[in-house]
């Protein structure tokens, strides 16, 4: 081990090489590592909490009550890894944010005989949560989208944001595929399918990463799958379900993404927990998948190993346990990689090479973000030849919610609106009296998940102004139904027991042409919400009296809209049959209210598809449409799981019709591909689009099978009358899955591909046949079918001629024609 005034190497011009931009980042880091005492080393291996201050200081550490308090100036002279959400503690002026972590990334610079600072992250979930950001809709809104390309811009943008003020790390997107829409983090998440979860996740981290800031997938991995939808409890699931339906989306998002770090999940996977997991954090995800990133805890997890899972006796043990089997950083502050690591080193419980393991990947990453040339300065672009001596000249001077991003909020609002259910009604014609009753008719923050700012932070501040225009949707309403008198009254809270306001609701309700019926959740954090981190739900009912009130409303006989806001899924009761439509949003975010009133008002034309289940009845989980055919409905069970509205299913203004199927190889090798197509018209008046859905059901497998899983998909836009030509490539690969010896296989026998409008809406099935040896594949197989998008032709007399035109093709995304 080096002494504490250790030379570190040089090249020769005199420049140490770990300062050598010249050379790769993982030469860097040896040369440093080689340079490191023991305590520095640990240094860069934990995080600090902390809080920018509002008037431009430094930080200031944040006290939480699983910390121990800590001494900066005792601790940064070692250095320090890792800044924990300077600006997602404590609302602070962007501006004013980013010279307060300039002035500590200085301080910290100046602490270490090496002159490293430190890595900056935040959360970014549904945008970069900070006081003033964009609050774009979360992820199940993303899924809802089907459009990847859409969500990748929006990845880029919270990326720019976010570099442009000093942060290098943002921890997204979650990869976790629902199991039990009981669990309060079902808002967090893309959907209950692997492949849309693994295809918007991947386009997420490609539009983060391009920004130059480091994403983060988590929660690795199972984390949504805990017995009964609680938050943390353990996980009872085998090898195959895990193999199949948990770990798809991250390996996508690993190869095709390329993100730079990856967060352990809490729980418990058959007693072993992920973030003591060697054969999942190293094995698998560094030696099977190739990733070379870092490996961070989720918050306290490391500790937990020992508080809560009981896997460690004292803290050194946990941080032994976590090392070993794969975690680099702990967050969000010391408490394992402090002392009791040096500990644990001391004793012989640990080696050294474990340590320099977790470093190198810990400072090349900080190399590969420019944190080690010899020409760092710290200034974020958003101060860049700004005077920096006078702070308060600063304030308000940096955006993080221009145009731009509004415009890209309300886009994705806008196609993540699903249309459940419409008798006609939908699209409104002027109608001069509208009521608008529900919970979250007049409330700004119903459009929000829980870790948007105004939530997550702002909420413990109360008196700060939102920081953000978010309309209600009330102010939504007026605006789009200038010309409608508009009656507003809650008739409910959220989940509040009062039902006093119901009568009154219902005496409106009469009187009204037309009710908007605005119910769902209120996001929150441990308990303080009905939809967010910790706030799990014993059933699918609308929580508190909501369900009573849309009883209520319904049998006044008033035309009735019911308009969700919400975190999750709820059965809805008789409006599945009896309300003249039912528009369902998950936390849309800012531009959401906008986006509601224009479905209702025809501005927009929905476009949104479910990405998880509506339940018929709400004491059916867990249920998914990923089952296999015994968890389906059935003689042998008396409850039914059979959905109200199933996985992909919304409607729009625009109709289409699908024909012309052509199959041109509908048999073929384990390791061939078949291909077909088909021709989309867009048959009505108004330009629309349509979203192309291919399943896959395997009627006699080695191993049981879901009935049916998405392989692939494509969003279409068609201007009114169009017609396209859809041109499929299916890739033997697609039918693989993990068989009998735990290998991914394809085996040869009947399929049969469903190419479809919704899970539950098949508008071709076709019979397809694999032949040959079984095939073994790895992460190296094909993961995306091929989609060929262009004009269909017409002849005089309007039958459609093949124009050999080629428009598009690929995964996801979107085609216009």
């Amino acid at each position: 081990m080096p002494a504490p005034d250790a030379t570190p190497a040089s090249v020769p011009d005199g420049v140490p090489a770990w300062r050598d931009p010249t050379l790769t980042p993982e030469a860097r880091a040896d040369a440093l590592i080689a340079a490191m005492t023991l305590r520095e080393k640990t240094a860069q291996l934990i995080g600090v909490w902390v809080g920018a201050s509002d008037e431009g200081g430094e930080v200031a550490p944040h006290q939480h009550e699983m910390e121990d308090p800590l001494d900066l100036d005792a601790l940064l002279p070692h250095g320090l890894g890792q800044l924990t959400r300077p600006f997602g503690t404590a609302p602070v002026d962007p501006a004013l944010g980013a010279l307060s972590l300039l002035r500590t990334q200085r301080r910290i610079a100046a602490a270490n005989r090496f002159g490293i600072p430190a890595l900056a992250h935040e959360e970014c979930l549904a945008g970069f949560a900070a006081w003033g950001a964009t609050a774009y809709p979360v992820p199940l809104s993303w899924g809802a989208s089907f459009d990847p390309e859409l969500v990748r811009r929006m990845a880029a943008a919270i990326g720019r944001d976010m570099r442009a003020v000093g942060v290098h790390q943002g921890l997204a997107p979650v990869l976790d595929v629902v199991r039990d829409a009981r669990w309060g983090r079902t808002e967090e998440t893309i959907g209950e399918d692997p492949y849309l979860v693994g295809t918007i996740a991947t386009a997420y981290v490609q539009g983060l990463e391009s920004a130059g800031v480091v994403a983060t997938l988590k929660h690795f991995a199972g984390y949504s799958a805990s017995r009964a939808g609680r938050n943390l409890a353990p996980v009872s699931m085998g090898p195959r379900e895990r193999a199949d339906a948990i770990l798809p989306p991250f390996e996508m998002a690993i190869r095709e993404g390329r993100p730079r770090s990856v967060m352990h999940a809490y729980t418990d996977t058959d007693g072993i927990p992920s973030a003591a997991d060697e054969a999942l954090l190293t094995g698998l995800l560094r030696g099977t998948w190739g990733f070379t990133g870092t490996v961070v805890a989720d918050y306290f997890g490391i500790a937990f190993l020992k508080s809560l899972h009981g896997v460690a006796e004292d803290w050194a043990q946990a941080a032994a346990l976590a090392l070993t089997s794969g975690v680099d950083v702990e967050l969000p502050t010391v408490k394992t990689f402090g002392q009791p690591l040096l500990d644990a080193v001391e004793a012989g419980a640990v080696s050294e090479e474990l340590i320099d393991r977790a470093l190198r990947r810990v400072l090349a990453q900080k190399a590969q973000l420019g944190l080690l040339d010899p020409d760092w300065t710290g200034v974020p672009e958003a101060l860049a030849g700004r005077d920096l001596s006078q702070p308060e000249a600063l304030r308000g001077t940096v955006d993080l919610d221009p145009p731009a991003n509004r415009t890209l909020a309300t886009q994705l609002a806008e196609q993540a609106v699903v249309l459940l259910r419409n008798d006609g009604l939908l699209p409104l014609r002027h109608p001069a009296r509208i009521a608008l009753i529900g919970p979250n008719a007049d409330e700004p923050t119903a459009v929000l998940g829980c870790y948007a700012f105004p939530v997550h932070v702002g909420g413990q501040h109360p008196g700060t102004p939102l920081g953000i225009e978010l309309p209600t949707l009330q102010d939504a309403l007026k605006a789009e139904f200038a010309g409608s008198e508009l009656w507003t009254l809650p008739g409910v809270s959220v989940d509040g027991e009062d039902a006093s306001g119901i009568a009154e609701a219902v005496r409106v309700a009469r009187e009204a042409d037309v009710v908007v019926l605005a119910l769902g959740d209120r996001s929150g954090l441990f308990g303080r919400g009905t939809s967010g981190e910790g706030c799990d739900a014993a059933s699918l009912d609308l929580p508190g009296r909501q369900g009573e009130l849309l009883e209520a409303v319904l049998d006044c006989g008033t035309p009735l809209v019911v308009a969700l806001l919400a975190g999750r899924p709820y059965a809805l009761g008789r409006a599945v049959s009896e309300a003249a439509a039912i528009v369902q949003c998950f936390f849309p975010g800012e531009g959401g209210t906008r986006a509601v009133a224009g479905v209702l008002s025809g501005r927009v034309n929905p476009s949104g598809r479910l990405p998880v289940s509506i339940p018929a009845h709400p004491a059916v989980q867990p249920s998914t449409y990923l089952a296999a055919r015994l968890a389906q409905a059935s003689a042998v069970s008396s409850t039914d799981p059979t959905p109200a509205y199933g996985f992909g299913h919304g409607l729009g203004y625009s109709d289409f019709t699908w024909t012309a199927l052509a199959v041109e190889t509908d048999e073929t090798g384990t390791d061939g591909e078949f291909r077909l197509g088909f021709e989309l018209h867009n048959t009505s008046d108004r330009s629309g689009s349509e979203t192309v859905q291919l399943y896959l059901h395997d009627p006699a497998a080695s191993v049981v099978q879901p009935v049916q899983r998405l392989i692939g998909y494509r969003r279409i836009e068609l201007a009114a009358g169009a017609r396209c030509r859809v041109d499929l490539e299916l890739p033997a690969d697609l039918a693989s899955f993990t068989g009998r010896e735990g290998h991914r296989i394809v085996e040869p026998g009947a399929l049969e591909l469903r190419i479809s409008a919704s899970s539950t809406d098949a508008r071709f099935t076709v019979p397809l046949r694999l032949t040959g040896p079984v095939h073994t594949c790895d992460h190296t197989r094909r993961l995306h079918p091929v989609f060929t998008v262009r004009p269909a032709l017409q002849c005089d007399d309007g039958r459609p001629v093949d124009d050999p035109a080629d428009t598009g093709g690929g995964p996801g995304g979107g085609a216009t024609g």
